[in-house]
């Protein structure tokens, strides 16, 4: 518990309100424009470029900041304009061009440019007439943000711009009035469960590690992510990573841990710099290292990276990659909460789950236990509290990245704030949780699935780290899942023998199939496969491993059926089907 602050969080937090009432409502105005992973694809760097060298040669004084995501992916390069003490003003599909244009008729003139506008955000003035509000956008008029709450609105590499929207309140809160054990019992309270795929009850699996006596412990956070179709992981460390970084020390704080790694995949460049600027500031301003705020709690802080390696997104190979080994699980027991990173007690948490923290103990655990569903002991329902984070992409007219409360349908998801399929398509199938979900057809019953960790399981899909692709009507199922395996079966680290063989025989069996020279052997074959990768494999890459196969072929058996019995191709699917060359590590 706190005695006296050696650097008083109110100072602080005078500090960082100072800073934003100067950006927000100085003489200046403030150009904030996306430069996540979705803004970086599209020319969002293109768009910086153009904006600065606009207003050099114009002359014009403004603040310009690079921002992480709005979720509007389909929108990028996003970029606003807000006048001192006025309303943000969003254009959509910023090019260099364009950029050039909103800075002499807006930032310089005062005129904003509507035709190119999607929305804006604060109270509404003359200068708004003819633009719509941004919260009335299908993506965005459901949503209900936690853990995405700063992200587009905050310079994510500025720790001060965190702290005056809130962020700290939660550990200041911790330290001085909650003890560690009241701390975790929040947590447990919340009902918050695991965001990497297992979905794990947190409080719970943060009470095995707190449990542990020994005086060197881990915080451990999940930022491998790998899987096709997922990119909120990165998403939260591009636009805030510093709600992780808090989240994790109050983690550290629950749990009697005092050290951490935040483990990010080699290659995500944004991610690491962002991640490492906040926490270099952190230690600047007493909220990591020796005594924290004054304190009697001490943890250090520190980003660790991987190569490409799916694997090491599982909680034993991230130990092995931190530790500078290769990235390949481990047997257990002994589970990490014993023997974890450099043989020391662990906990391991997605970004996800730890960006939800700081919330959770600001507002209480009943807040979060307040958002969900809740359990139904008749149907194996659990509960599922909080929001999700998805990832939308494929064949859907508003992609991106949006968080929503768990309980909500896919229909409402794919139909109400994504648009459902252009160009006047059928939705298809859904491939769900990542390359070890499943394949889901888009029937009446699958639409109307509420969003729930367990409802999904009983579904024969996985909801995971949260990525939807959608798939329109000249999607081939039995292709699709062979490139779902053939994802797989390249990412097998190879170290336990049902996983390293069933892989490589699922994908063969499937390119005969695709290449219409399978058999009708083929499809008990591959369910033997399955069961015994099941039984048989070290670790959820393997266990999981026929999740793509079992579920496409409970929802589109007939096209199977039609590959092999009747020798034709199904949906837009190449006469020939080449796989990359088979791999066995």
């Amino acid at each position: 518990m706190t005695t006296e602050t050696a650097t008083p969080f109110d100072a602080i937090l005078a500090e960082a309100q100072r800073r934003w009432q100067e950006l927000t409502a100085g003489d200046r105005p403030w150009i904030r424009i996306g430069t996540g992973l979705a803004g970086e694809a599209a020319g969002g760097f293109e768009v910086v470029s153009a904006v600065k060298e606009a207003l050099s040669r114009q002359g014009v004084a403004a603040n310009v900041s690079e921002v992480g995501t709005l979720g509007l992916c389909f929108a990028e390069p996003l970029l606003d304009v807000q006048a001192p003490g006025g309303p943000r003003i969003f254009y959509q599909n910023v090019t260099p061009q364009t950029a050039q244009l909103i800075v002499s008729r807006h930032v310089a003139g005062g005129d904003p440019v509507a035709e190119h506008a999607i929305g804006y955000l604060g109270e509404p003035t003359a200068a708004t007439n003819g633009i719509p509000h941004l919260d009335a956008h299908p993506m965005r008029v459901l949503e209900q943000r936690i853990a995405l709450r700063n992200a587009g609105h905050i310079d994510p590499s500025e720790l001060y711009q965190y702290i005056a929207n809130g962020g700290y309140a939660a550990l200041h809160k911790a330290l001085t009035a909650m003890t560690p054990q009241e701390t975790l019992g929040e947590v447990r309270t919340s009902g918050l469960r695991g965001r990497g795929g297992a979905a794990f009850p947190a409080g719970v699996k943060w009470g095995f590690l707190a449990g542990n006596p020994d005086p060197n412990k881990y915080i451990l956070c999940n930022c491998e992510e790998g899987d096709p179709g997922a990119f909120n992981d990165r998403g939260i460390l591009e636009s805030d990573p510093a709600t992780v970084v808090e989240g994790m020390t109050i983690a550290g704080y629950a749990c009697n841990a005092n050290r951490g790694y935040i483990f990010i995949r080699h290659g995500h460049n944004q991610p690491i710099d962002r991640t490492r600027a906040v926490i270099r500031q952190a230690y600047e301003l007493g909220l990591l290292g020796q005594n924290i705020l004054g304190s009697d709690f001490s943890f250090d802080l520190e980003v660790a990276l991987t190569g490409d390696s799916y694997v090491s997104g599982e909680e034993t190979a991230l130990m092995e990659a931190i530790e500078g080994k290769r990235s390949m699980p481990r047997y257990r027991p002994p589970f990490p909460a014993q023997v974890g990173v450099f043989g020391k007690p662990s906990n391991i948490n997605n970004v996800k789950t730890l960006a939800y923290v700081p919330e959770i103990i600001a507002r209480g655990g009943e807040w979060f236990a307040s958002i969900g569903t809740p359990p139904d002991r008749d149907r194996g329902i659990n509960g599922s509290s909080g929001t999700a984070i998805l990832c939308l992409s494929g064949d859907i007219t508003y992609t991106g990245l949006i968080e929503v409360p768990l309980g909500m349908t896919l229909r409402q998801v794919l139909f109400d704030m994504a648009g459902g399929v252009p160009h006047g398509k059928r939705m298809k199938l859904l491939q769900t949780g990542g390359p070890l979900g499943g394949v889901l057809s888009a029937s009446d019953a699958n639409l109307d699935l509420v969003l729930d960790f367990d409802v999904f399981r009983t579904a024969g899909a996985i909801l995971g780290s949260g990525g939807i692709i959608v798939c329109n009507e000249d999607t081939c199922a039995v292709d699709l899942t062979r490139n779902l395996i053939a994802f797989c079966q390249y990412e097998s680290c190879g170290k336990c023998f049902p996983c390293r063989m069933g892989m490589s025989h699922l994908l063969e069996i499937l390119e005969r199939i695709s290449n219409l020279e399978g058999t009708e052997e083929d499809l008990a074959l591959m369910r033997n496969i399955g069961e015994n990768m099941q039984a048989g494999s070290l670790c959820g890459h393997g266990q999981l491993g026929f999740n793509p196969v079992s579920s496409a072929l409970r929802y589109f058996g007939d096209e199977f059926e039609a590959h092999i019995r009747e020798k034709r191709h199904t949906g837009d699917c190449p006469d020939q089907v080449f796989s990359p060359r088979l791999t066995r590590r």
